[in-house]
């Protein structure tokens, strides 16, 4: 079984880099085949949460993605809806989880393509995530839980499926409801048919394979287990190929697409990430298939992201392509870092005691 798993991840990384190499050739932005933090961003703006125009688009992979993990997981028998488990505390982990893929531009995927691409800026990122994760599992080794989600019933995990569909359906019947940008990242996309064909497939690939990469570097320092960590190394060879095939590879710090070269800023923002995403109970892309599969509790930490992505470019907390954060984002990393440690320490501590106590 493992051996089967272990091929699973592999086949899965293979095939998620490809695509997102494939989806930058049809349009996409370079690195940004897949990103779920961008995409999010771009869809807060579509929906008019915020108003920054280079960034607007109602994008299908996100959209696709949830209702693969959901068609799948129906299919399969995985669909348990389940809620209940510190929704409000996973909304806040969410929010901030957000803020620092904003400011490093990226969510842990990206990062990984932006490696695939020659952006040095990510490797400084993988430390700074690595790091975040780290801090999480101390975290994990005392105790920290954030508690067992109970059963829901099947519509109330239908729920946001269902939601995720009729977003979808008015996008395509009444375009004018949404705002589009027309320059910048935004602008840049695959045709609509590609975009949700691709979100779909690794919707459906990752919700088999169980895809995190935080998860994967969670594993490696709690249980010394590499398997996870192979679907991560698989998406950055092959979109390494990828972009050496079609001519996109470029190695460097400076100039890269849709990035900065502010490095401390970089690795603080994926400590941010990697710490909400262990507390989470994994990255954003594992969230989003978790969601899909009825799992309530993450479907608060996606609307967390969510508002997290139009408060960053409401209040000025997202980081801008050359020049990085300002101080407003710079301020709210650190806030991001105080606030999930203390929501770390005080969850420890409780759980301790309780485990004292019983």
């Amino acid at each position: 079984m493992e051996l089967r798993e272990k091929h699973r991840l592999v086949i899965t990384g293979l095939v998620i880099g490809a695509i997102s190499v494939l989806l930058v050739v049809l349009g996409n932005p370079k690195n940004m085949g897949f990103c779920i933090a961008c995409f999010i961003r771009d869809i807060a703006g579509s929906m008019h949460l915020h108003t920054a125009p280079i960034v607007e688009y109602m994008r299908p992979e996100i959209i696709g993605i949830i209702l693969g993990s959901f068609a799948i997981s129906v299919i399969t028998g995985d669909f348990r809806p389940r809620s209940g488990s510190s929704p409000v505390l996973r909304f806040i982990i969410g929010f901030f989880v957000m803020i620092g893929a904003l400011v490093f531009l990226g969510c842990p995927l990206r990062m990984v393509l932006r490696l695939a691409g020659g952006d040095l800026n990510a490797f400084v990122a993988l430390l700074g995530f690595i790091a975040g994760i780290g801090i999480g599992c101390i975290f994990l080794a005392n105790g920290f839980s954030l508690g067992r989600a109970g059963e829901a019933t099947r519509i109330e995990g239908a729920a946001f499926p269902a939601a995720t569909i009729f977003v979808f359906v008015a996008f395509i019947a009444f375009p004018s409801l949404f705002l589009f940008s027309e320059s910048g990242p935004g602008s840049m996309h695959a045709p609509i048919a590609a975009s949700l064909a691709a979100g779909l497939a690794v919707g459906i690939l990752a919700q088999r394979s169980r895809l995190c990469m935080a998860g994967g570097i969670r594993d490696i320092f709690l249980i010394r287990d590499f398997t996870l960590i192979l679907g991560f190394i698989a998406i950055f060879l092959a979109a390494l190929i990828g972009n050496l095939i079609a001519g996109s590879f470029t190695i460097g710090f400076a100039d890269q697409p849709v990035a900065h070269d502010k490095h401390l800023w970089n690795f603080l923002g994926m400590v941010l990430v990697g710490l909400g995403s262990v507390m989470l109970g994994g990255c954003p892309l594992r969230q989003l298939i978790l969601a899909g599969e009825g799992s309530g509790d993450s479907v608060a930490a996606v609307l967390g992201m969510l508002f997290g992505a139009a408060a960053a470019h409401n209040f000025s907390l997202a980081s801008s392509a050359g020049t990085g954060p300002g101080v407003n984002g710079k301020a709210a990393v650190i806030i991001g870092i105080v606030v999930l440690l203390a929501i770390a320490s005080l969850v420890t501590v409780k759980e301790r005691r309780n485990y004292d106590r019983g």
